[in-house]
């Protein structure tokens, strides 16, 4: 797919050597080359993040993200990014440009993309949004340059943008008419000058990409769904920045946003898994009043749901994920404020048992028109409270009904510390710091040892990670691999579901949260997370774990050591340790190191440069 751009460019023009400042007339600016407003540190260490964040070769983002870059850098020269709000100093504007751009790939990582599609067109669409997602954040803002500035050149005539890069030196100056919003409008005359045929060719490849990119394009995000909202997000993150304000709060997933993928999963869980209103064993009844689902099995599929379309953010434990039902409106409470439900079912035929239920507006879920036809039987609510969630119906044979109630299946201590929120870095001034934090350079608790590290055998540090080599990349489309949510828990599922994940991206790397690194030219599994986030998306495993009096990510684990597929040490211990260097603070990490990368990767991406020998 990428091969329409590995055409040779002609180089971006340097700019004759500048002649001294004298030699202007006062007010007047010379215009630079891209390779010279590019040269500073700062700027210099953005494109490297945003290189890191894309995991191409750097033949592949020279034409995917460096040209469009560099012609953005060329465009707006030394305009600030506004007269007197954020970025409002010369040359604002290209570093609020990188930052959003930075921050938007960020964010990206997070998402499943287009929401919806089958793990294949993800997979293989994954470039594609990648790169739109990108191009959307750097031109938010161009429009600016065309009706905001007034700008002059040396000979006294207007330029305008769509005449193309300032070839003489200039001054600007704010239109004191400008109108605040319509810069947004103002977008469409100057894309073209960033994006070439070729570009715009492959991504107008993709339907569902297309219709949204020129909603924003267009400046009405309101219509351009999970791209627009990626690039408002970035912006407030840069914005936030530059204002002393914490980033990774403005980043934060607007309420709505989260309401939104709650209320999607569960349409997807009644349309696909759930069983609803059955004459006995039943996942939930729908009364002419109310939506009535068993607290527990619906919590921990929605959970398992959420995580395999790679949302971040979910409780790992059932009463958070009602806590957040509940926040976000989703749930009816009972009279005194409580999210649970206890009721007894009783159907036409006599059947009847007592249940802990979840209740929902019928409205949330369906359509006028689409909504089935009601329960024949009756829910009666008891009076007494119901601060337990009790066992789904044992007449179902699925394993998440056979669970022990929330009260009692509280989550490893290992496993909850995994899945808690890491505390945001202490804010620094400097956009570097925050940028180093995004590729995991901030602080972080110490990592959990695993069982090899418990039985007290101490871990060896793996080999250092050498910085990226230019050779290395990333495949540019990542190959469809079949899904394994169908199958059981296995280490064989494990595997293909690892190589799933990272096809699709649902599984980032060399990340700071990220739960697989590449070292020494292969992969690096850190553990525990890695098996317990498998553990999480496939809640049978629970049971399975039950049988053998293990926790469930120790299942999972065992059961990938008998694959052989992992180094050992010379000492015959499994478990290497990597140090994470951070501008701050330091931090261990523990984890397998696979004997050949091609399990997981198509080709090796370039060995994560902040992994050292501990």
């Amino acid at each position: 797919m990428l091969s329409l751009f590995q055409r040779k460019r002609p180089p971006v023009a340097a700019a004759p050597s500048p002649a001294p400042a004298t030699d202007l007339p006062k007010g007047l600016m010379r215009p630079e080359s891209a390779a010279s407003l590019l040269a500073t540190p700062r700027r210099q260490k953005l494109l490297e993040h945003i290189w890191q964040r894309t995991s191409l070769s750097r033949r592949q983002f020279a034409s995917l993200y460096r040209t469009p870059l560099e012609r953005y850098a060329e465009l707006v020269q030394a305009f600030p990014a506004s007269e007197a709000h954020h970025h409002a100093y010369p040359g604002g504007m290209l570093d609020h440009g990188l930052e959003i751009v930075a921050y938007s790939l960020k964010l990206r990582q997070s998402h499943l993309l287009p929401i919806g599609a089958s793990p294949e067109d993800q997979a293989a669409q994954a470039e594609a949004w990648t790169a739109a997602v990108a191009y959307a954040a750097l031109l938010h803002d161009i429009g600016k340059v065309a009706v905001d500035l007034h700008v002059e050149l040396a000979d006294g005539s207007t330029w305008h943008p769509w005449h193309g890069p300032l070839r003489q030196p200039y001054r600007f100056r704010y239109r004191d008419d400008r109108e605040y919003r319509l810069h947004s409008a103002a977008t469409g005359l100057l894309y073209r000058q960033l994006l070439d045929r070729d570009l715009l060719d492959w991504l107008s490849g993709y339907p569902s990409l297309w219709a949204p990119l020129l909603y924003v394009l267009a400046g009405q995000y309101e219509h351009a769904g999970v791209l627009g909202e990626l690039v408002v997000q970035a912006d407030r993150a840069s914005v936030a920045q530059e204002l002393g304000g914490d980033p990774a709060r403005a980043m934060a997933a607007p309420k709505h946003s989260l309401q939104r993928k709650l209320v999607n999963g569960l349409r997807y869980l009644l349309k696909e898994e759930l069983k609803l209103n059955q004459p006995e064993a039943s996942d939930g009844w729908l009364t002419e009043d109310a939506l009535w689902l068993v607290s527990k099995t619906v919590s921990d599929k929605l959970r398992a749901h959420l995580l395999s379309q790679g949302v971040d953010g979910i409780p790992a434990n059932n009463t958070a994920v009602f806590n957040v039902l509940q926040d976000h409106g989703m749930l009816q409470p009972t009279s005194d404020g409580k999210a649970i439900w206890r009721a007894t079912v009783i159907s036409a035929t006599g059947w009847s048992h007592s249940f802990t239920l979840l209740r929902l507006a019928p409205a949330l879920i369906w359509e006028p028109g689409e909504r089935p036809a009601p329960f024949a039987g009756t829910v009666a609510t008891d009076t007494a409270p119901a601060d337990k969630e009790a066992d789904a119906p044992p007449h179902l044979a699925t394993a998440d009904a056979k669970a022990a109630p929330a009260s009692q299946e509280a989550l490893p201590r290992e496993e909850a510390a995994s899945t808690a929120p890491v505390a945001s870095p202490q804010l620094v001034p400097d956009v570097m710091e925050d940028m180093l934090t995004m590729v995991g350079m901030g602080e972080s608790p110490a990592p959990r040892q695993d069982v090899e590290a418990a039985l007290g055998e101490k871990p060896s540090a793996c080999l250092e990670a050498p910085a990226p080599t230019l050779a290395a990349a990333l495949r540019s489309s990542p190959v469809p691999t079949p899904t394994p949510s169908a199958e059981q828990p296995s280490a064989e599922h494990f595997m293909a579901w690892l190589q799933q994940g990272i096809a699709s991206r649902r599984l980032i790397i060399n990340d700071a949260k990220a739960l697989v690194h590449t070292v020494s030219d292969t992969a690096y599994l850190v553990s525990p997370g890695v098996f317990q986030r498998y553990a999480q998306e496939h809640p049978q495993v629970s049971a399975l774990a039950k049988q053998e009096n293990q926790s469930d990510w120790q299942w999972v684990q065992k059961r990938f050591e008998k694959l052989g597929l992992h180094k050992k040490q010379a000492s015959g211990l499994n478990i290497w340790t990597c140090e994470v260097i951070g501008p701050r603070k330091s931090r261990r990490l523990h984890g397998y190191l696979l004997k050949e990368p091609t399990l997981l990767f198509t080709e090796v991406p370039p060995n994560n440069p902040y992994l050292s020998q501990a």
